[in-house]
């Protein structure tokens, strides 16, 4: 798989922010009154400043909420209690593991991620990082044309190692990776898989300093070797090296507002009317994550053990501390300078100032343009007939209530991840793929 040439903030951004958000960049830093720099590539202040926020673009290194460690851990995806809306959430790891965009909904001792029409699908972030280890999914993908499903580690300097699913292939995953978001057209590979829809298949990332493996149900499918990755006009290797979230997503490459590029690299234009489409939407389900922490590198600056924060704007695995620093917001108006105290009432006095609070978009494997491969599988037509539930996915309801999931009148869900403004300032949501490389 090749990835858009443009830089910048995560992938499938599909949501741009409304005309509040400034940009910001390595060159061009966020203002001291929204600080922080999202994967987008937008300043705000609340959600901006947690997951995805990016030290070298923010005010400040500390504009950024110190990064929870990595915490080894079975996820069983029974529910959806360890999962916390990106709105709601304001950086305490200890209390929820998962963080959501969009609308995931649970399904039969499952997760579903969802995509209905009019939305830009669903996103799973973990709430603590991994800096190394051994990360497996068990999930199925999505299928038919456009439709992307992603299991990947993002840094918030955009490292990235990826698995991802084109939805007219299920018999092959793409593997790739990135370095701080510079495009390598080199760097995609095709990985054999049996029927991706139809089966749940383990997914495994074995990420440590010197190696990458990317393997499917305990095969080994690929190998990257550090060593092999030295740049040296950048005078580093090209090798993800940072701390990094993991990301679990369902996104639409193809919709016909994004770059022609992508359309074909995923396939072909959505159809909204897919006979692949359950109760309105596209779905992907994932059963279960495991997480094996492995030891910090040992030119790590270790002053603790609770979070990780970067200390020089080269962002290689020699600049991240380990530290004892812990920031909670206390509302989605803080900052990791300015975390806030949490309001006491329910009914506190409103803000006065308006500012973009939570970042919008869907980081499904980056934030590029895909270009197709010559001869890729994912140019083929590869699905099957029917998709993949004989039963409604939705039986017995979704929704941490366990409440039935409940379509809109256009039969989508309501349109989210979204970007918050405070101050009564109408928000605008762009469909549209920002040309960044993150993603």
């Amino acid at each position: 798989m090749v990835r858009r040439a443009l830089s910048a903030a995560l992938a499938l951004a599909v949501f741009a922010s409304t005309t509040l958000a400034q940009k910001c960049s390595k060159d061009s830093k966020c203002p001291k009154d929204t600080p922080c720099c999202s994967l987008y590539g937008e300043c705000g202040v609340g959600a901006f400043c947690m997951g995805g926020c990016d030290p070298l673009m923010s005010h400040s290194f500390d504009s950024c909420v110190p990064a929870p460690v990595c915490k080894s851990a079975n996820y069983k995806f029974d529910d959806l209690n360890d999962i916390q809306s990106i709105d709601t959430y304001f950086g305490d790891a200890s209390k929820v593991n998962w963080q959501s965009q969009g609308m995931p909904e649970k399904y039969d001792g499952s997760v579903l991620l969802t995509m209905a029409e009019g939305t830009v699908g669903t996103l799973l972030s973990s709430t603590h990082y991994v800096w190394y280890g051994k990360i497996c999914a068990k999930m199925t993908t999505s299928q038919g044309k456009g439709v992307v499903t992603a299991f990947i580690l993002m840094s918030d300097v955009k490292d990235e190692i990826d698995f991802e699913w084109i939805g007219v292939d299920v018999e092959h995953a793409q593997s790739n990776y990135y370095s701080q978001g510079v495009t390598n057209y080199k760097h995609g590979e095709n990985l054999t898989a049996s029927n991706t829809v139809k089966d749940a298949h383990e997914y495994c990332l074995d990420w440590t300093e010197d190696e990458l493996t990317w393997s499917i149900d305990g095969n080994e499918a690929r190998k990257l070797a550090r060593d092999t990755t030295w740049n040296a006009t950048a005078n580093r290797f090209d090798y993800p090296q940072t701390p990094a979230r993991i990301m679990l997503s369902l996104w639409p490459a193809g919709l016909a507002t994004n770059e022609k590029g992508t359309i074909e690299w995923a396939g072909g234009e959505i159809d909204w009317h897919s006979k692949y489409m359950q109760n309105g939407y596209y779905y992907a389900e994932v059963k279960e994550v495991t997480v094996e922490c492995y030891d910090a590198p040992p030119m790590a600056k270790k002053n603790g053990n609770k979070s990780y924060k970067y200390t020089d704007d080269a962002a290689t695995n020699n600049t991240v501390e380990i530290s004892n620093d812990v920031v909670v917001l206390g509302s989605l108006m803080g900052t990791g300078e300015e975390p806030g105290e949490a309001s006491k009432s329910s009914d506190g006095p409103a803000p006065t100032k308006s500012v973009a609070m939570v970042p919008g978009g869907n980081p499904g494997g980056g934030n590029r343009q895909e270009t197709a491969v010559p001869n890729s599988p994912a140019q083929q037509t590869g699905a099957g007939e029917g998709g993949p539930f004989a039963a409604d996915p939705t039986a017995g309801g979704g929704g941490g209530s366990g409440q039935e999931f409940q379509q809109n009148v256009n039969g989508g869900s309501s349109i989210q991840p979204h970007l918050n403004n405070i101050g009564g300032s109408a928000f605008a949501i762009v469909i549209a793929v920002l040309g960044l490389l993150v993603l």
